[in-house]
């Protein structure tokens, strides 16, 4: 009888010590993938400042179209409130691809317009602006990749055994990736007007 209740107590240390360690872990990953997300954050809204310098500095170069720089604008309304969505848990990743994708698409129309106004393509400010645009989009790049190792780490702590069984007694469940959506493959059109 006593060398069944220590096998008794040995399991159930051993189940114990196996739980904490899966939830530890768990935990520890989701604040990674949490902060890979923060750094995804901080870059989009690095982009999201420059916009509007970019704006104004096209607008005071050029005499723009408005509905492009109004595109423009309201797009990046667009994404930046999607973005909060997805860091608040109310949205989702594609959601928020599918709107900077948009502005992508905006954006691209703006800034194709320097080759129809050599004054803007010659404007520092311009330039400048430009250059720290495509910085921050490598910046952004590199944060989506370092985002879905974290993401790649987590969802196979999740999905291994025995894991899988703590992640679902736990409430762990798979994150998202950040993915391209669809029509982000298709090369942006720039209109030159006539």
């Amino acid at each position: 009888m006593k060398y069944l209740l220590w096998i008794v107590l040995a399991l159930i240390a051993i189940v114990g010590y196996s739980a904490m360690g899966s939830y530890n872990g768990f935990v520890s990953l989701d604040e990674d993938v949490d902060g890979q997300w923060a750094n995804i954050e901080t870059q989009y809204q690095r982009r999201f400042d420059l916009i509007p310098n970019l704006v104004a500095t096209v607008k005071g170069v050029a005499e723009f179209e408005q509905e492009t720089l109004t595109a423009v604008t309201e797009a990046r309304a667009s994404a930046f409130n999607a973005m909060q969505a997805v860091g608040d848990g109310t949205g989702s990743i594609a959601d928020f691809q599918q709107s900077n994708m948009v502005l992508g698409r905006a954006m691209n129309g703006m800034l194709g317009y320097s080759e129809r106004y050599p004054e803007l393509k010659a404007n520092q400010n311009f330039s400048d602006l430009q250059a720290q645009l495509e910085g921050t989009e490598n910046r952004i790049a590199v944060a989506r990749k370092d985002f879905n190792a974290s993401v790649k780490a987590y969802n196979g702590k999740v999905r291994r055994f025995p894991g899988s069984l703590w992640a679902g007694m736990f409430g762990f469940e798979q994150r998202d990736y950040f993915e391209s959506v669809a029509g982000s493959e298709a090369a942006p059109t720039v209109d030159f007007g006539s």
